[in-house]
């Protein structure tokens, strides 16, 4: 089937108005939820909104207007919509600076997720009609002298359309714009284009050299103290308003509320997402400064094996964002362990199961002064939650058993995701069980701290990412839960009584590089005791 033919300039201004419409239903859908958009009043200023949308994508696609790049750019920025356009619809998601970077860093499996036939239905409904049209529709390109000034008007024009629509209705829009700041975040496909260009902008804003930090970095502790064991279970999406031994009304630790165990109940995350909140949380730079560092720098791993530890990172998620480069690490993604790995993904117990041989690969001399071991879990990574459990741990029934969100209720989601903080308590049961055994010639410490929280379906919010200033407190409220051995108690002078005391202290990301650096007691001019948590009940630093 073929259409008339047309001219550049219709099919780009067709395109606009299709993304300004169709691929923004996520945008129409929360303006027409506002109450200062009622009547024709409202009617008004969602045409205005529209046509300024329309004129910036003009604008935009008008340097585009040339015969080997117009269609293809066109399609690319449809298709794209569309995927935001279904998952904004689906997951109720913000496309900001941190969510591109997440999506960039999601890896196949964590994608394979994802990917089904209600997501491959949508984008076919919200991208393929524009598409068959543009690409059976003959376009009448003008000689390369007068599609120059085309082109430049083109651009001119669209500038002059959306601006103009804004001055129009300057009040209404400015307004707008001040009190709903999140709606910024579901303009497409302008948004996705801002986060992408930021994205990538942002490094070459900073020195590229990464500086190395604590070289006056050693371990001050008595050489007659026996080798630290410190394990540190770096959780995925877990959040601590659904861990019941910080009250919540199910029972999702069984197991750790048998142990002599420290839960700070109000920690919050320097992100929310994974890749936004573990390179910040492994920093030193704190959330206030993380996003504008002028350069990179090393992160408290370094600093430790600087000391003199042997630090170890056990990867059963999506790798370690960075924070891992110059020590020594093991992933689980391709062991075929069969009764612990299915589908080229594994529970997390495969770590424990791997740990003993992982230790003795470390340099002699290092283990001699300690082991540092980081554990970053599968934990309760999403949508496919019912894939993060075994069997023996699904508690809560009955639970969403796909990754479609939209086909359970929300009392299914949040029993799936439950059921996922029940394994996650077993796990952590089961690595202080290991630390136990090795407290008997050493004293071991357990730290476990998640990367972010997680939305299930309050005000129709799902999964995590929101830009941090508007994301609700579930997906930065994190588990924070501390286990001692009492040989590591009688040295350091810990007690879990008086850690407790302080266990409703406000906390955050920025003060895990401080506290770890404590608990393993490396003398540094880096550390800061104003933010090591355990500061306060250690009998000397």
């Amino acid at each position: 089937m073929r259409f008339k033919a047309r001219s550049p300039v219709a099919v780009v201004i067709v395109s606009s108005l299709w993304l300004a419409t169709v691929c923004n239903l996520p945008w129409w859908q929360a303006l027409f939820k506002l109450p200062q958009l009622e009547g024709w009043h409202g009617v008004w200023s969602s045409i205005l909104i529209a046509i300024m949308i329309a004129g910036a994508i003009t604008s935009l696609l008008g340097i585009w207007v040339w015969r080997w790049t117009l269609k293809p750019i066109i399609s690319v920025l449809i298709v794209v919509a569309s995927l935001s356009t279904y998952y904004m619809l689906q997951y109720g998601i913000y496309i900001d600076t941190h969510m591109i970077v997440n999506v960039m860093q999601t890896d196949a499996k964590e994608m394979s997720d994802q990917i089904n036939w209600r997501m491959a239905l949508s984008v076919t409904v919200l991208c393929g009609p524009i598409l068959f049209w543009m690409w059976s529709t003959p376009v009448l390109y003008p000689r390369t002298k007068r599609a120059v000034i085309q082109n430049g008007l083109l651009l001119v024009l669209g500038i002059a359309v959306a601006m103009g629509s804004v001055l129009v209705n300057s009040q209404e829009f400015i307004s707008l714009m001040r009190n709903q700041t999140k709606l910024r975040f579901l303009i497409n496909p302008l948004n996705t284009i801002y986060g992408l260009t930021n994205a990538y902008t942002q490094p070459l804003k900073r020195d590229e050299t990464v500086q190395a930090l604590g070289l006056d970095a050693v371990i001050d502790a008595s050489p007659e103290h026996a080798p630290p064991l410190f394990i540190l279970v770096l959780g995925e999406t877990a959040r601590s308003p659904n861990f019941s031994i910080n009250s919540y009304n199910k029972n999702t630790n069984p197991m750790l509320s048998q142990e002599s165990i420290v839960s700070f109940t109000q920690a919050r995350s320097c992100g929310t997402s994974t890749a936004s909140s573990v390179p910040c949380m492994f920093s030193n730079w704190g959330r206030a400064h993380f996003e504008k560092r002028p350069y990179d720098t090393e992160n408290f791993l370094d600093v430790l094996q600087r000391a003199g530890y042997a630090v170890l990172w056990i990867d059963n998620q999506s790798g370690c964002k960075g924070q891992c480069g110059n020590i020594h690490q093991f992933e689980t993604s391709n062991l075929k362990d069969p009764t612990l790995c299915k589908d080229d993904e594994c529970f997390d117990e495969i770590m424990i199961k791997q740990l003993p041989d992982q230790i003795k690969k470390l340099p002699s001399e290092r283990v001699q002064k300690g082991v540092v071991v980081v554990m970053h879990q599968m934990g309760s990574h999403g949508p496919a939650y019912y894939k993060r459990s075994p069997k023996a741990f699904k508690k809560f029934l009955p639970e969403c058993s796909t990754e479609i969100l939209s086909r359970c209720s929300q009392a299914e989601i949040v029993n799936a995701y439950d059921n996922t903080l029940v394994y996650t308590d077993y796990f952590l049961s089961q690595v202080i069980s290991y630390l136990k055994k090795k407290s008997a010639v050493q004293p071991t410490v357990m730290l476990y701290v998640s990367d972010h929280g997680e939305s299930l379906g309050e005000n129709k919010l799902y999964l995590h990412g929101l830009p941090y200033a508007i994301a609700p407190d579930v997906q930065i409220h994190v588990p924070w839960i501390t286990w001692l051995s009492p040989s590591f108690e009688n040295q350091r002078g810990l007690t879990r009584e008086c850690l407790n005391a302080d266990k409703d202290q406000k906390i955050t990301h920025d003060h895990l590089f401080h506290s770890v650096l404590g608990l393993m007691q490396v003398k540094t001019q880096v550390y800061r005791a104003d933010l090591d948590v355990y500061k306060n009940c250690a009998s000397a630093r």
